[in-house]
């Protein structure tokens, strides 16, 4: 059923034109007032907000240097098993290495069918994926655990 644009009415009507005598006036103390209101407001929001992005970035802080120090209390108390984990670390980032080796190999050979087969792609992902995320999960809590070089332990 076909209607007629006077048949509608419009929800909103806004009106764009302005009088001369109004684009002549400056605006009115009152509507200056409100606008610095607002803009007080806004400033104190965002003063607000900075005073809890400071508490934040401190609490992460805070909990890093805890983690740090059980950290460094469990290396102390487990000076073999941190150089255990040195070397194991060291080994496995070799495998990591050779890993991703591969990886890259099979990339490089095979993207043209990763582009065009959804099916090639997910088998790759298959094969490689949680091999990786592992691997490198393992990788960094060796490295974690171990004593560095040059650390007194």
């Amino acid at each position: 059923m076909p209607h007629d644009s006077q048949d509608i009415s419009p929800v909103f009507r806004i009106d764009v034109a302005q009088s001369a005598s109004e684009s002549a006036t400056p605006h009115s103390g009152a509507t200056q007032n409100d606008v610095a209101a607002i803009l007080h407001q806004l400033v104190a929001g965002q003063d607000r907000q900075n005073e809890l992005m400071e508490e934040m970035i401190e609490q992460m802080h805070a909990s890093q240097r805890q983690r740090s120090s059980e950290l460094s209390q469990w290396k102390d108390a487990n000076p073999l098993l941190a150089r255990r984990c040195r070397a194991a670390a060291e080994a496995l980032s070799q495998v990591q290495t050779e890993f991703l080796q591969t990886l890259t190999i099979d990339v490089n050979e095979h993207h043209e069918e990763m582009m065009d087969s959804e099916f090639v792609l997910n088998e790759f992902v298959d094969r490689y994926g949680p091999r990786l995320a592992h691997l490198n999960g393992v990788l960094q809590l060796l490295s974690q655990l171990s004593i560095q070089p040059g650390e007194n332990h």
